[in-house]
């Protein structure tokens, strides 16, 4: 509807600033004339926009408006509310804790239809979660032993921007001294981890605009693996590998393409766990891999 995309578009603009009619025809899936008169429409409401002409044009709001509570509905509060027990359910932090409750006396908000319930993410130590949120809070280094996907261990001197839960797991988002780069470091890898009296050496964007800058820089290895798999594991391999078909056989078999991380685990162990369901055809270094581990289970229960 066009009012919900105009609260929208006043939403983006406070929170991006000034951005051009193309980015915001490309956001909100509009034409470059829907944006013209969306802005039209949102001036008439009495939003002050501002029309900046230029090759770094847009639009923008003047920085004097600020947005009234009242723009806020029923079913904003409702999400809100959803993701704070979402949060409350991870990590059991008595701040969001505390929120939530401001949030569901304040509010009549209902149902929305959507519960996100993460309660199996706390087998994370909520110490060590706090103690390095505080530390980001802070800006104080923390110093810490770190065993990486080689299993090569070293200390670690950093400025932690923020805790992140991202690739099923619980991270730290980083800036690494030796390194001069932002780094993530996985929290149960982590041990020894000592906060110091040293403050930060220079100041850090928020960890969503660096996430944002570092998508590109993911240093992981992948590799893509074909499987060819019975009928009855082809919906592990969609659920744990990510899997797509690519052929399928009158038998229910198919063909599947998947792409891992080659320096973890994980997949590795989920393709012994599924036995003569699944056989890698491709690329013939992951079947040698596959083999050695195989042969050092038989050796090891072949001695009983």
């Amino acid at each position: 509807m066009k009012i919900e995309r105009l609260y929208a578009i006043t939403v983006y603009l406070l929170n991006h600033g000034r951005t051009s009619a193309a980015k915001l025809a490309r956001h909100f899936e509009v034409s470059l004339r829907t944006v013209q008169r969306d802005m039209d429409s949102l001036c008439q409401a009495g939003i002050p926009i501002i029309a900046i002409g230029g090759a770094a044009g847009g639009y923008e709001i003047s920085d004097r408006f600020v947005m009234d509570r009242g723009f806020a509905t029923t079913d904003d509060y409702s999400y809100i509310q959803t993701a704070l027990r979402g949060l409350v359910s991870a990590t059991e932090d008595q701040k969001a804790k505390n929120v939530l409750e401001k949030f569901s006396h304040a509010s009549d908000s209902g149902e929305n239809g959507m519960i996100l319930d993460f309660s199996a993410l706390q087998e994370i130590d909520r110490e060590l979660l706090r103690t390095l949120q505080t530390a980001a809070l802070e800006k104080r280094t923390v110093e810490f032993t770190y065993t990486n996907n080689n299993l090569e261990t070293r200390t670690h001197t950093v400025e932690p921007v923020a805790v992140i839960y991202r690739w099923y797991a619980w991270y730290l988002l980083a800036y690494s001294r030796y390194k001069q780069d932002y780094r993530t470091y996985k929290l149960v890898r982590m041990s020894d981890l000592k906060v110091t009296d040293q403050p930060f050496e220079r100041e850090h964007k928020s960890a969503a605009d660096i996430l944002r800058e570092t998508e590109g820089s993911d240093s992981r290895r992948y590799t893509e693996i074909t499987v060819k798999c019975k009928a009855a594991a082809k919906a592990r391999v969609k659920e744990y590998l990510k899997g797509c078909v690519t052929r399928e056989f009158p038998d229910g078999s198919a063909l599947m393409k998947a792409t891992v991380v080659e320096n973890e685990q994980f997949w590795l162990g989920t393709l012994l766990s599924l036995g003569d369901g699944v056989e890698v055809i491709a690329p013939e270094e992951i079947r040698v891999r596959l083999l050695e581990s195989a042969e050092k289970i038989v050796s090891l229960y072949g001695k009983v």
